[in-house]
């Protein structure tokens, strides 16, 4: 399949808050969230994006929307670099390219009725007006919510959870796009109402034929949703392959710490510690050759020393490890 979505050495590298010794001494310590990534979506593939808080995989998700800089590196949409494009070409994109935000309460404006929140991307993007209320009837009727004037005078804190991830997933479709990013969709919801959001995404996944990235740190989220997921590390895509297989066979030793933590089959989002000790390292400086080797239950002295390249291994699979 042609990529859609496309990064070559892809970093972003931002300064971090100074201790008061850092400060007196000059120093501008940076964090690393993300460093040199290769990766690539097709048309119409959902893959995941899994790894702990704080690994970069939010960063990554920003990058590939343009919504931040990148320090180094492309990303390539449909084959054009976003950092090119005109003005003209950057609103095409934004069209082409929506996020569905993690929290539902933060994502509306609480003075806008539901039918304003869904109508600002159309008006943003330069949609004609005729155009809008069929746009918008025909994202609600995707996330199985009600017909548009329920809305019109409806408010979100009007809404439960549930409903107002169901408008924020809408507000995304309204201009149809092919390429969403979804970040942690149902972290922010209460169990009962989880399922109901997983299968509406997978219905519109497949409605659409969207390309999507799915950001988590749940592996049956991902498994759930996902025929293909990245493993990412500090930083770092550690791991990639055909979400089954992975799930089945981890090659890579961060990522049978994640499997092994979800035990059995479901869609909430886990919250069991993973099976390995210590802490993710600062990012402001990672361990030198691999970043995991201080947690790695297999390390050896050649992990200390060379930094393991993200190799294909065959079957669709790519690994950075020095054991595989």
């Amino acid at each position: 399949m042609a990529a859609l979505v496309e990064t070559t050495g892809l970093a972003l590298h931002f300064p971090a808050p100074r201790s008061l010794g850092e400060a007196l001494r000059g120093q501008r310590p940076m964090v690393r969230a993300v460093d040199h990534v290769d990766l690539s979506i097709a048309r119409g593939e959902s893959v995941g994006l899994l790894g702990e808080s704080g690994c970069g995989k939010t960063s990554t998700g920003r990058l590939l929307l343009d919504l931040v800089r990148p320090t180094a590196g492309t990303v390539t949409f449909d084959g054009k670099n976003l950092r090119a494009l005109d003005k003209a070409g950057s609103r095409a994109f934004r069209r082409r390219a929506q996020l569905v935000f993690q929290n539902p309460f933060d994502a509306l404006n609480p003075r806008f009725t539901i039918a304003r929140c869904l109508a600002e991307p159309l008006v943003n993007t330069g949609v004609p007006k005729a155009e809008h209320e069929s746009r918008i009837a025909k994202a609600l009727e995707r996330v199985r919510l009600p017909a548009l004037a329920r809305f019109e005078s409806t408010y979100p804190h009007e809404l439960s959870g549930g409903q107002l991830q169901r408008v924020v997933l809408a507000r995304a479709l309204v201009l149809e796009p092919e390429f969403i990013v979804a970040d942690e969709p149902v972290s922010m919801l209460d169990v009962s109402v989880r399922a109901g959001i997983l299968n509406v995404l997978r219905e519109v996944r497949d409605g659409m034929g969207l390309a999507a990235l799915y950001i988590s740190h749940d592996v049956a989220l991902v498994r759930y949703l996902c025929a293909r997921v990245m493993v990412m590390y500090l930083g770092i895509i550690v791991e990639d392959g055909p979400t089954a297989d992975v799930v089945r066979q981890p090659l890579h030793p961060y990522t049978k710490a994640l499997v092994q933590a979800v035990p059995v089959p479901r869609v909430d989002q886990s919250r069991a510690p993973l099976p390995i000790t210590g802490n993710v390292p600062d990012a402001r400086n990672p361990p030198s050759g691999c970043r995991f080797r201080d947690r790695c239950p297999a390390a050896m002295a050649r992990c200390a020393e060379e930094i393991p390249a993200l190799r294909d291994v065959g079957d669709g699979r790519r690994v950075a490890c020095h054991l595989v």
